[in-house]
């Protein structure tokens, strides 16, 4: 039977580090760590995001600054928030939740932030930085599955990585900083022939792909990390993951749990991109 990585316990740890550091900043440096939240219409899910993200900010000792946009708001008038944002010292990160209205280009967006506030870290500069392992920020989730596979105290070097999905957000990132940790990786996705075969060779399995229950026990290898990163609902509308946990326990060595695995991660590597970002913008190291 699997042991279960308490990605809520994890994930406080980071905060604490991260609340420390912070008021240390405040203490030494007289600097107060800001992270700016957009939010344009209204999606209940998104507002849940944005929530947690302001109760997380409170919980670390950050200033939160969150701009609630009509869902008619256009294009150029997003775009002109964030180069105010990028210009206001206050503001050390930027995160516009996605998804936005359908009239606005995500991607004209994203390339507005800056860099050095871009705390979700989807910049293409950002991006080009995790490829060559010289980067400020990653990807929280992403880094969230790293802090996760890092607490159980296997080490990744040599071990057959499989990530399923491969989606700019998590699967293209997460195969990244497998490689950088010395994993040897493999990328499955939609179009990936014996899929089963290839699982069964994972020493760690990092799933991502928004289908319910889709890798079940029989596609476990014995003993393997299992991180399951899908948010999803099964037939009776219970939340879920893209493993079925039931089976996948049985076979696993350690198996992330939905909820309360990835989930609790993502937000405590936002805060810890944010520190990061404060620390860089005012010379810190």
């Amino acid at each position: 039977m699997a042991q279960i990585i308490d990605g809520k316990a994890v994930s406080v740890a980071v905060k604490e580090e991260v609340a420390a550091e912070a008021a240390k900043l405040k203490e030494e440096n007289g600097l107060k760590v800001g992270l700016a939240v957009v939010i344009v219409g209204n999606d209940s899910a998104s507002r849940v995001y944005v929530n947690n993200k302001k109760k997380a900010c409170e919980t670390v000792g950050f200033q939160s600054y969150e701009y609630a946009l009509d869902e008619n708001t256009t294009q150029e008038q997003l775009l002109d928030l964030v180069n105010v944002l990028n210009r206001d010292d206050r503001v050390n990160g930027i995160l516009v939740q996605l998804p936005l209205p359908a009239h606005i280009d995500e991607k004209a967006v994203i390339n507005a932030i800056s860099p050095d506030k871009d705390v979700d870290a989807f910049h293409p500069v950002n991006v080009g930085k995790i490829m060559i392992g010289e980067y400020a920020f990653l990807p929280c989730t992403p880094a969230g599955v790293m802090r996760l596979i890092e607490s159980t105290g296997v080490d990744i070097t040599g071990k057959q990585c499989v990530v399923v999905g491969r989606s700019n957000i998590v699967g293209k990132p997460q195969s990244m900083l497998l490689l950088q940790k010395n994993g040897t990786v493999t990328i499955c996705h939609s179009k990936t022939k014996n899929l089963k075969e290839i699982c069964l060779t994972a020493d760690i399995l990092v799933v991502a792909i928004g289908k319910a229950k889709f890798i079940t026990g029989d596609m476990i290898k014995e003993g393997a990390v299992v991180i399951d990163v899908g948010m999803d609902r099964d037939e009776n509308g219970k939340l879920c993951g893209d493993v079925d946990f039931e089976s996948a326990e049985k076979k696993a060595g350690y198996i992330t749990p939905v909820p309360g695995g990835v989930g609790p991660m993502t937000i405590a590597m936002l805060m810890k991109n944010t520190l990061t970002a404060a620390k860089q913008q005012n010379g810190i190291g």
